[in-house]
């Protein structure tokens, strides 16, 4: 895959800098980073497959105990030097079997519907919002929030609660500004214990890999202070969940240009958002059930998806398959000023590689189909009426996950863009997830989702 030139120059450069070790990091259908550890002098057998690994062993690779290992390919163009341990290079990878990109990695699917864009013209721009809990296990396995303080009924950017966990938060954002990610801002969210960073946004795989190191660097830096940092969707009734909502545009490859922006005086319905851009969210909408499964993967997720709940306010969490302007009340928001989509439902459990690949691959279509989707809804969509509601034809999102696989594997687009054994591994994996819940093991979604994400 690469030139010997290529990787003597990566080892070459990564020795300049103290790297002893590295980590060629795929990840499984739940998007949790696995890798083998080798030493730098060994990276051209690794760039060469050396490093293989029984798919059996690991979740959504579709594997039996008999079949033929697969191997773990390092993106040498996304290398980065971890600022918390400077002995070791992170190296974004994908799965190869018997020397062909392995369609059940999603980090693969992703690039496959990268290549479909290109093939158009396009290419996708993604941010993703990153909103994170910081908070403590106490010694029945529950979770507290260690700031004493942070007790608002509505912390949504309370300062106080901000500067008394600045040890954590200044670890963080100097850690991706190292990495040149460019935040541009970080405040204390709709939580209590709740943080969010919002960084600039880069092409999708660039995106995706950013979201999956995030995790490991918010939950190395809350170690470091005996504390935990999860991106758990919902891990208290009473209190926000976490989003991690995916902004999206297509640009021209080439020129770099925004496909969806234009000044909202140019767009008939004054968003801001051309009619590529509008197509794009056709398709979306038409897929939505089903996408969100991706989006929202988890039973927890489904806790979050709620108009109110145990909340003493409305939730801020999409329930509808709907789109509008700058209103939180729908899945799909176009931010003022357009040029954007933004999925609300895309929670901290998201495998970011699936939900990305197929949100791009609902978008082209409805850039084929020039499907339109309608007219923006721009009232309080948790309000309205049920007639009025079904008068517009605006669906539910499903609202459990297994709804929501149910739709997944109705959908024959889903098949289409992954194949049957990807979309048949998925499956397998929340339903079982579904059942393990369902069990009523105590404390299952403290261990199980608070530790993964």
């Amino acid at each position: 895959m690469y030139s010997s030139e290529k990787i003597r120059e990566t080892q070459r450069r990564l020795a300049d800098r103290g790297v002893k070790y590295c980590v060629g990091a795929y990840v499984d259908i739940h998007g949790v980073p696995k890798a083998k550890v080798v030493p730098l002098a060994h990276l051209a057998q690794m760039a060469a497959g050396s490093e293989r690994y029984t798919g059996y062993a690991l979740d959504g690779l579709g594997q039996a105990p008999h079949d033929d290992e697969i191997t773990s390919m390092p993106d040498l163009d996304h290398v980065v030097q971890l600022p918390w341990e400077p002995r070791v290079a992170w190296m974004p990878a994908d799965n190869y079997f018997q020397g062909q990109p392995y369609r059940l990695n999603t980090r693969v699917a992703l690039k496959q519907v990268q290549a479909e864009a290109a093939k158009l013209g396009f290419g996708m721009n993604l941010g993703i919002e990153c909103e994170v809990y910081l908070l403590r296990q106490n010694a029945d396995g529950t979770l507290s929030v260690p700031d004493t303080e942070d007790k608002l009924v509505k912390p949504c950017y309370d300062l106080r609660g901000f500067l008394h966990n600045l040890t954590w938060l200044d670890q963080v954002a100097s850690c991706m500004n190292d990495l040149g990610w460019d935040l541009y801002s970080f405040d204390h969210e709709d939580g209590n214990g709740q943080f969010e960073f919002d960084f600039q946004y880069a092409d999708a795989l660039t995106m995706c890999d950013r979201l999956i190191l995030f995790r490991e660097m918010a939950k190395h830096y809350a170690r470091q202070q005996g504390l935990l940092a999860t991106m758990m969707p919902k891990p208290f009734a009473n209190r926000t969940g976490t989003g991690a909502h995916f902004n999206m545009s297509l640009y021209e490859l080439g020129s770099k240009k925004n496909l969806f922006a234009c000044a909202p005086s140019d767009d008939r319905r004054g968003l801001g958002l051309t009619e590529l851009g509008y197509h794009f969210v056709g398709g979306i909408i038409r897929h939505g059930r089903a996408l969100c499964a991706a989006f929202a993967p988890t039973v927890n997720s489904y806790k979050r998806l709620v108009r109110q709940g145990a909340m003493s306010y409305f939730s801020w969490a999409p329930v509808f398959n709907s789109y509008g302007s700058n209103n939180r009340t729908n899945s799909i928001r176009v931010p003022a000023g357009g040029g954007r989509c933004e999925s609300r439902n895309a929670d901290g459990s998201v495998n970011p590689y699936l939900a990305a690949t197929l949100a791009l691959a609902a978008g082209l279509e409805g850039i084929r189909e020039r499907i339109d989707p309608g007219e923006p809804n721009e009232d309080n969509l948790y309000a309205i009426g049920e007639d009025e509601r079904r008068s517009r034809g605006i669906e539910f999102l499903p609202q459990t996950l297994q709804e929501a696989i149910a739709s997944f594997a109705a959908d024959p687009f889903i098949e289409r863009t992954l194949g049957r054994a990807l979309r048949d591994e998925f499956v397998h994996y929340k339903t079982v997830e579904w059942e393990s819940y369902h069990l009523g093991v105590s404390a299952w979604e403290v261990e199980r989702y608070s530790h993964l994400f």
